[in-house]
């Protein structure tokens, strides 16, 4: 296990493999076993672009060679901020191929953001765009490398509309690279510790500044396919990353991974509003979606009045805030397909509505666990468990949730229990048939 990492006890992870939550594969293994079962599929969709499972794992392999080429070496913790572009996939998951660990960024930081990370992570390396709406992420990422003499390389993804970063080699001496020039000859097979850690997401519980959350092959690859099953997602499933791909709900529950363990094309979009996603939808057949709630309220606003054809939309993810169990009642009918409230957090835990629950559980709570597995306890502050329907504060544990935040030692004397319990610092309720409700209020709000 990394240095700053806590790891699983070696009882604990050997429950987890006798129970099968645990398979022992890492992500870049299991990418490459797509390649070799699903082939000639299409794996990735972005406007024009296409590419088939066996095009995505041999890009995978000569970016993770070219980066190799260029010094990133195993264990290099590299900042990712990129897009919901193919690159993003690409560079994520070369990067674990090279052993390097990406650090997920959303696209939205700036260089107070991107600097903690680099000081936390000790990051070797940056990738992200040239310049993105407007904003030089190149001159960024020179300004950052000063101030952080351990980041060295920093790679750049062109603008689409041909504009360019205005930086220059940075004093600090961190060298510039195009992304696009990041390509060589696939180098010889590696060897992974699938209890190892995959990559780093960004807390989401209440941890001010944000917290890196390592994430392991085993609990990822589990979350992502138990998520795929529950929703009985297959090879002809098509799921539209609408949301930011770095983000935990649309990477893996079952997200980007989780499709991609099915056989299934996901489909980037750079914005989620309704006339990009609508006529995604429509040209690509997706089937399956997540959206936040001020996306989903976006959507019912606008007036399809024929325009789309969204008739193969089945299912309707909604996670990531409150959803008020009006606009709730209105997404099925509106959209004639599915609707499944989900409740994610980067430490691990992932509850979800069943789609046989009625609509009553579907409309007022997030659902239960993903995983038999794990454990939720709702406590009062002394940290004694509260009766069902008592507010109170959410602790959990599970093969999915991490026992320590990276290199965040007073963080996690606060955050964690002696037993491996998450205090995740969320006010929830359990309902009397085991539902979970995040926030207080009654089963009627």
């Amino acid at each position: 296990m990394l240095d700053g990492c806590t790891p699983l006890l070696s009882e604990t992870i050997g429950r987890y493999y006798d129970h099968g939550y645990y398979q022992g594969a890492a992500l870049p293994q299991l990418l490459a076993e797509h390649a070799r079962t699903y082939g000639t599929r299409t794996a990735l969709v972005h406007g024009e672009r296409r590419l088939t499972y066996r095009e995505l794992n041999r890009r995978v392999d000569r970016v993770a060679a070219g980066l190799a080429l260029r010094g990133i070496r195993s264990g290099d913790r590299v900042i990712v901020q990129l897009p919901n572009v193919p690159e993003f996939v690409i560079t994520v998951y070369a990067l674990m191929r090279a052993g390097a660990l990406p650090v997920f960024a959303s696209i939205s930081h700036r260089a107070d953001e991107i600097g903690h990370l680099a000081r936390i992570a000790e990051a070797a390396a940056y990738i992200g765009p040239s310049v993105h709406h407007g904003f030089d992420h190149a001159a960024m990422a020179a300004e950052i490398s000063d101030d952080h003499p351990r980041l060295r390389r920093a790679f750049t993804l062109d603008s689409p509309d041909g504009a360019q970063g205005g930086f220059a080699t940075a004093p600090s001496g961190c060298l510039f690279f195009p992304l696009r020039s990041v390509d060589a000859p696939r180098g010889p097979d590696r060897t992974y510790n699938p209890n190892d850690v995959a990559f780093f997401l960004l807390s989401s519980g209440n941890t001010a500044p944000p917290q890196l959350v390592p994430r392991t092959h085993n609990d990822y690859a589990y979350q992502s396919r138990a998520a795929a099953e529950l929703i009985g997602l297959g090879p002809e499933d098509v799921y539209l990353a609408a949301l930011p791909a770095e983000s935990n709900f649309a990477f893996g529950c079952p997200g980007i991974v989780g499709t991609f363990a099915v056989g299934g094309t996901v489909v980037l979009i750079d914005d989620p509003g309704p006339a990009d996603a609508f006529h995604a939808i429509e040209t690509e057949k997706v089937t399956v979606t997540s959206l936040v709630p001020a996306v989903a309220q976006l959507w019912l606003d606008t007036r399809l009045n024929g325009q789309y054809d969204l008739a193969g939309l089945r299912l309707i993810q909604i996670g990531g805030a409150r959803l008020h169990p009006e606009l709730a009642a209105r997404i099925p009918s509106a959209f004639d397909c599915r609707l499944q409230q989900v409740f994610e957090m980067a430490e691990g835990l992932l509850c979800l509505t069943r789609l046989t629950d009625t609509d009553a559980v579907i409309h007022h709570t997030q659902g239960r666990p993903l995983s038999p597995g794990d454990e939720i306890r709702i406590t009062d502050a002394d940290g004694t468990d509260v009766p069902a329907g008592t507010p109170g504060q959410l602790w959990t544990r599970g093969p999915c949730t991490l026992r320590g935040y990276y290199k965040a030692p007073d963080q996690n004397t606060g955050s964690f229990t002696a037993d491996g319990f998450c205090k995740t610092g969320v006010v929830a309720r359990l309902t009397e048939d085991g539902n979970l409700v995040v926030g207080g209020g009654t089963d009627t709000d």
